[in-house]
């Protein structure tokens, strides 16, 4: 043994000897029993209103759950109360007490016993409130804080515009902290205290740099022990530092220790997460008593980006390829559970993923905890989006909020980027004042280099970048390529404007015009709305099948392309947006889940591409519920379905009944499957050195005869969406929506008519994206047949429902045009033109509707539906009659369902 290693046991023998342990820092959440008040309360909490009727609720808390997925437009941006009473002991009087909030949106002021103790701007970085002074520490004392909160906006906060919902709310974690008088900084922007680099990382060996400070608030001068120790996994102690400090009563203390040479460490890598432990124990010399304490994560690793040849960790070259995330979650708003946040991170390491971009604002501390433990890279930013304001105001809210970002996560191996300014030229003020928009063109430059100046300073081993959609002269020009150290890419391509293969041109555009600049894609993705499915997909119909084809071209670019870091989907899961309309209103559905989290298509693609163990998977497993119209001559339905595998040959059986195998071509294989009537039971099949690996699924089909009176296959439901190509799952009421298509002798179908299109539209190759009112099925509504003249069913003898469903599409109201949706040459869409209409419907001869019209039923972007009972004798079948007296008829939706 090593004279070395004989003093450093020695030393930790001592140290473990001297220290005595006692109360340290305590910790404790507080996130029960409070109260709510949605609403500003004048002159409180000074002047207590006892009239107000509180609300129990607990944290997380939003006061935007429901109002975001409502039909009226907007929702809550104000100011909203919290109160809640606290039990203090009597003997931390002596100790240093404050209050700390993981997250509040926006605007926080936070009272206690009545005094204000403090406030905070920003809604996505935790803050620390001392609150010492406004305590009463008297025996059963009751002490009372308030919290008063606002998502107003407010021109000097960012983010000022967005594609998600500003949510309201103490949406994270509030806790209550007791410390010792001399303790670790707390008041560093709400950060650990203690910060943690590693300048010097090899294979062989290693180097630590801890810094930080402690404050002695006792009344009298301290001698302390400052020792950090760093444990391995399994909690023995490879090394460890001690400095030996003094602090007169009331300074705060700055140190810097330097541990040199750990041999080879254990390196940190999305294959072999490996986290060390590194603890500062800060220690009365006199006493031995130890008075406080913080652990960190520790990883070793080393990375860099080569502008050629992409990114290197630990010496060795990965694509980045992961996802970006929003922190809401169905009917929860933000305000989730630590759970929600922690599962989120695996099911993105569950597909194989190495890269997480925390977009577009820090979120939850689990977040980067579990990218930590699971081998996650990350970058994080904080929420400048689309614009800024040129004001001394918001930059300094900015410079703010980057700082706080970077020292409370300044300490996790998984962050690797810092990032600020996400797509911020994408609304550009002045648009007929050139003189003005040059000044806010400087006025964004100036703001992003001092945030790159801010950021290189208190994080010189990481690096910057700033995401930009894709206007690359635009970036360019204003030299935002320029600043950061590395440049992020929002594409979309092939879906809101342009083909895909536009996005293999722009990658290599950026090389050939950027040669010396590192780039990673930091947006694509295509919606897709998890209840629509096409066997004809096109851009912009938000079937589940564009979606795949749109990440099938994207992934092969990226891939192909070695000097493309990476890609991050946008997005992990489908969030809330609450100004979106299109096919699922206030939702963005670009994610590979669905905002519950259930993998869609495009999530098992990823998972064969990337998983490094024999991975199969059938692509529709959630389209357990199909339907189809029957081949002639056939009680079955022919539809394709994709295995996702990656193995070079599948196998797929139906029934038990092989389909035969295929070739797999970039991780999928396609099989027609010939569908029954009822349950179908899909098994996919690879096998890898002897042994099989599976995935099944059972499909109900609902098969639809297109000779209505098939003895074998008796007629009994239809539902037709109009004007449409898709077929669309409602999977609670257990129905499927139909294409449409013309009337043949014997069957049913469409006479007359033209599939409506938005004018002026190129995005959108049929139907609308409105948010349709009074309905949960947009989809239904959002598409028709313009100037049907009939609708034909040679349904036999008996009696049926019939429900006509309508949607009025044209009006002059024009509502907010999202600055993402244009059309394919970059222009907004033309506006529309009401027109009058109106027109009766007859069933077989007989008027069921008159004089149907913009005055009565037909309200502009609202579902109207009627149902009907009809009798069919004498064969002849339902025959439903469209009139126009004004305009052109219409037809969005149609059910038919025989009664007996």
């Amino acid at each position: 043994m090593s004279i070395t290693v004989k003093r450093l046991l020695l030393l930790v023998l001592l140290t473990q000897v001297f220290v005595v342990r006692a109360q340290q820092r305590i910790k404790t959440s507080i996130n029960t029993n409070w109260q709510f008040y949605k609403g500003d309360i004048d002159g409180y909490p000074e002047k207590n209103d006892a009239s107000i009727k509180w609300e129990t609720i607990s944290i997380p808390h939003s006061w935007n759950k429901a109002d975001v997925t409502d039909d009226e437009k907007g929702y809550y941006r104000g100011t909203g109360w919290y109160t809640k009473r606290l039990s203090i002991p009597a003997g931390w009087k002596n100790k240093q007490v404050s209050l700390y909030f993981e997250g509040a949106s926006q605007v926080a002021e936070i009272y206690v016993n009545g005094k204000k103790a403090g406030a905070h701007t920003g809604g996505y970085t935790s803050f620390n409130i001392s609150i010492n002074s406004y305590l009463n520490f008297e025996p059963n004392a009751v002490n009372t804080i308030w919290v008063k909160l606002t998502n107003r906006y407010d021109e000097n906060i960012p983010p000022l515009t967005a594609d998600f919902t500003f949510f309201g709310g103490i949406y994270r974690d509030v806790y209550l902290v007791s410390t010792d008088a001399v303790h670790f900084d707390t008041d560093n922007n709400a950060s650990a205290g203690v910060s943690v680099t590693t300048p010097k990382v090899s294979a062989a060996s290693a180097d630590v740099n801890v810094s930080g400070a402690f404050v002695n608030q006792s009344k009298k001068a301290r001698k302390l022990h400052v020792i950090t120790r760093i444990e391995s996994a399994d909690g023995n102690i490879v090394a460890q530092k001690q400095t030996n400090l003094k602090a007169a009563a009331g300074q705060k203390i700055s140190f810097q220790q330097q541990i040199i040479g750990v041999a080879k460490p254990n390196l940190w890598s999305p294959e072999s997460p490996y986290l060390y432990k590194i603890s500062s124990v800060l220690i009365d010399a006199g006493t031995g008593k130890q008075l406080d304490e913080v652990s960190n994560p520790l990883g070793f690793r080393w990375f860099n980006f080569n502008a050629d040849k992409g990114f290197f960790l630990n010496g060795k070259h990965y694509k980045l390829i992961g996802a970006s995330r929003h922190q809401d979650y169905k009917d929860m708003a933000n305000a989730l559970p630590d759970a929600i946040h922690v599962r989120d991170v695996e099911f993105l390491k569950n597909m194989g993923a190495n890269f997480l971009r925390v977009s577009h604002y820090p979120q939850d501390p689990e977040v980067l905890q579990a990218c930590d433990r699971l081998g996650i890279l990350t970058s994080v930013e904080i929420p400048i989006v689309n614009q800024i304001t040129e004001s001394v105001e918001f930059a300094q809210n900015c410079k703010n909020m980057q700082v706080e970002m970077i020292r409370q996560n300044f300490n996790h191996p998984s962050v690797i980027i810092w990032a600020y300014m996400n797509e911020v030229l994408l609304r550009l003020p002045y648009g007929n004042e050139p003189d003005k928009r040059k000044t806010y063109l400087e006025s964004v430059a100036r703001l992003a280099q001092e945030l790159e100046d801010i950021t290189r300073k208190e994080d010189p081993y990481r690096y910057t970048m700033i995401p930009n959609h894709g206007a690359f002269d635009l970036y360019n020009k204003v030299g935002l390529t320029k600043i950061p150290k590395i440049v992020g890419w929002n594409l979309y391509q092939g879906w809101y404007s342009g083909d895909l293969d536009g996005f293999g041109k722009f990658l290599d555009n950026h090389h050939k015009e950027l040669p010396e600049k590192p780039f990673i894609v930091t947006e694509y993705g295509a919606d897709a709305d998890p209840r629509v499915h096409s066997l004809q997909p096109v851009r912009f119909d938000k079937s589940n099948e564009y979606a795949v084809i749109y990440h099938k071209a994207y992934l092969k670019a990226i891939n192909e392309r070695p000097f493309v870091m990476g890609g991050a989907i946008w997005n992990l899961a489908d969030f809330n947006s609450e100004q979106r309309a299109e096919s699922m209103p206030h939702i963005n559905n670009k994610g590979i889940a669905t905002i519950d989290r259930q993998p869609k298509d495009s999530y098992w693609l990823y998972k064969a591409d990337l998983w490094p163990q024999p991975f199969i998977a059938i692509g529709s497993k959630r389209w357990t519920l199909r339907s189809g119209i029957a081949e002639a001559g056939k009680l079955q339905c022919t539809q394709p379905v994709e295995i996702f595998s990656n193995q070079p040959n599948v196998t797929l059986k139906l029934n038990g009944k092989s389909l035969g195998d295929a070739k797999t071509v970039k991780n999928s294989a396609l099989f027609n499957v010939p569908f029954i009537n009822g349950e179908n039971k899909l098994q996919a099949i690879t096998a890898v050195n002897g042994k099989e690996f599976t995935d099944e699924v059972t499909v109900n089909f609902k098969l639809i005869t297109n000779i209505l009176n098939n003895i074998e296959l008796p007629f009994t439901e239809l539902n037709v969406s109009l004007g449409d190509k898709r077929y669309i799952i409602d999977d609670e009421l257990h129905q499927v929506w139909v294409p449409e298509k013309a009337y043949e002798a014997g069957s049913w179908g469409y006479v007359g008519g033209e599939v409506f299109v938005m004018k002026g539209n190129g995005r959108i190759s049929y139907g609308s994206d409105k948010d349709i009112l009074g309905t949960d099925n947009d989809p239904i509504y959002e598409t028709q047949r313009a100037g049907i003249e009939q609708f034909k069913l040679d349904v036999p003898d008996g009696s049926y429902e019939v429900t006509l469903h309508f949607a009025e599409l044209l009006s002059n109201q024009k509502g907010e045009e999202l600055v993402y949706n244009l059309s394919a040459n970059g222009s907004a869409p033309k506006k529309e033109e009401a027109v009058s209409r109106a027109f009766d419907v007859d069933i077989n001869g007989l008027i069921v509707l008159e004089n149907l019209s913009n005055s009565n039923y037909l309200e502009t972007d609202r579902a109207y539906s009627s149902k009907v009972m009809v009798n069919v004798v004498q064969g002849k079948g339902i025959s439903i009659g469209f009139k126009a007296r004004t305009g052109q008829t219409i037809l969005n939706g149609l059910q038919v369902r025989k009664l007996f």
